[in-house]
């Protein structure tokens, strides 16, 4: 493969520098690449394409009420990390969960950054995801968010950013650990010799740290799932097979005298660890939302009682809100009186009349989000919109400017990916894994999701983007 031709667009590129010299940590990469022609290459994406379908590493996008099955394109060409990169971002991705889970003790208990009014009281109250409930409870062994994927981008001068916390149910980890042996195949012998870090021990982790909030010798642990017409159901299934672990819906659950039990075909069976896949406030209708089909009605009660432990803990999407997020800065000020390690983009809040008339002035330069949506869904990207999406959302704001912030664009960096002209440059971000049980442990590996398209910046799934297996090397 001739490398010569790559463009690196003005970006920064994760495996070539600006003078267009390989990076050292893609080195050994790059010597493969070199002796590697197009031919193969292409055979290799043809059978990594056909290896995930085998799999079924599938994922259903809704559009029209109908859902379409489809595959999250892994790009084979992979995003490399080098070792003293990745101890920052560890250090980094430790100090805010740690902060963050603080805050969420802290706002259902005694809400002392609302009386210091660090963080406002009235964004917190009136947020969605705050839930009443869950009001001077504390989880197991306290930890709320077990489960992290965190969202970073690097700009143009090599720096990561957080772009998003996802503390609710974070989703992707499959497609890691999945990516990982595919890509292994395709290069079978690379892995060893450029001295990557393993990631093949997530599951064991991961139940080890569910385990972990159990007082038995021996938990029962679940993964609650909505079922097979979930879109993450792969994913689901995946990580319950993996762990050993029960896969159960709602409707195998039942609750007795503030104990959940597993409906068996030896009969019920009790259950202590759920590794819960559904929104908090689908969990229990008795106390969240009365339509839900899909939770266990008195799971909360047995919840409070101590006698199931659920992972992550209701009321953690809270701080999963994009508004509340550009507080955090400040929320690790306040409980560990640190400067962040890892910086938040810069962030505008339309609930505040001076930066709201910021973004309505310059909203062609912003990418306006509103707080509560995901998937790359209620999003302006102001230098690839019209005037009429500008106009649009410009009365979005005005009308609910609580449910919006801002943020200047950023040009993620760019990574080769393989494409039908050959290697081309692609945006990419990075999701990591962070575990906290007896410890706060981040995963090193990432689901590296790149955006296929030419020039786009929306790397997500549901929008078209793909994924690249994450090395993390020694």
């Amino acid at each position: 493969m001739d490398l010569s031709n790559y463009d690196c667009a003005g970006l920064f590129d994760e495996m070539f520098d600006e003078n267009g010299s390989c990076r050292d940590h893609y080195k050994t990469f790059e010597k493969l690449l070199k002796k590697t022609g197009p031919k193969k290459l292409k055979q290799l994406q043809f059978s990594a394409n056909k290896t995930q379908l085998a799999m079924g590493m599938t994922f259903n996008v809704y559009h029209n009420e109908q859902g379409l099955e489809k595959i999250l394109h892994l790009d084979i060409i992979p995003r490399i990390i080098a070792n003293q990169e990745w101890l920052q971002l560890e250090a980094g991705l430790r100090q805010r969960i740690k902060a963050l889970n603080l805050f969420i003790q802290d706002i259902y208990n005694e809400q002392e950054i609302l009386n210091d009014g660090v963080v406002p009281r009235d964004l917190i109250e009136n947020s969605k995801d705050f839930l009443k409930p869950c009001i001077g409870i504390t989880p197991p062994k306290g930890i709320w968010c077990h489960i992290t994927g965190t969202d970073l981008i690097r700009d143009n001068s090599g720096e990561y950013f957080v772009l998003e916390d996802n503390l609710r149910c974070p989703s992707g980890v499959s497609y890691m650990l999945e990516s990982r042996e595919i890509i292994k195949r395709a290069f079978p012998d690379l892995i060893n010799k450029a001295g990557v870090m393993p990631v093949s021990n997530y599951p064991t982790r991961l139940l080890q740290m569910l385990q972990h909030l159990s007082n038995k010798e021996k938990p029962v642990v679940g993964v609650l799932t909505p079922g097979i017409y979930n879109s993450a159901y792969f994913e689901h299934s995946y990580l319950a097979l993996q762990m050993g672990a029960e896969l159960v819906t709602g409707e195998d659950l039942i609750v007795k005298d503030k104990k959940v039990y597993m409906q068996t075909t030896k009969g019920f069976e009790p259950i202590d660890v759920l590794y819960r896949r559904i929104d908090d406030t689908f969990l229990d209708p008795l106390v969240f939302n009365p339509d839900s089909m899909l939770g266990i009605p008195g799971i909360f009660e047995a919840y409070k009682a101590g006698n199931i432990a659920l992972a992550n803990a209701p009321g953690t999407g809270v701080a999963d809100d994009k508004a509340v997020y550009a507080y955090v800065p400040d929320i690790i000020k306040y409980y560990l009186n640190e400067a962040p390690i890892l910086n938040n983009v810069p962030t505008y809040l339309c609930r505040k009349p001076d930066e709201r008339q910021y973004v309505l002035d310059h909203i062609e330069e912003l990418v306006v989000k509103e707080t509560n949506a995901a998937g790359g869904y209620g999003m302006l990207i102001g230098p690839k919109s019209g005037p009429e999406e500008h106009e649009k959302f410009r009365e979005l704001i005005k009308k609910n400017p609580n449910n919006y912030i801002a943020q200047p664009t950023l040009s993620l960096s760019t990574v080769p990916t393989l494409t039908d002209e050959g290697l081309e440059s692609r945006h990419v971000d990075l999701r990591p894994y962070v575990l906290y049980g007896e410890e706060i442990e981040a995963v090193p590996g990432a689901l590296s999701r790149v955006a296929l398209k030419k020039g786009s910046l929306v790397v997500n799934s549901s929008q078209g983007g793909g994924s690249k297996d994450t090395w993390v090397l020694y």
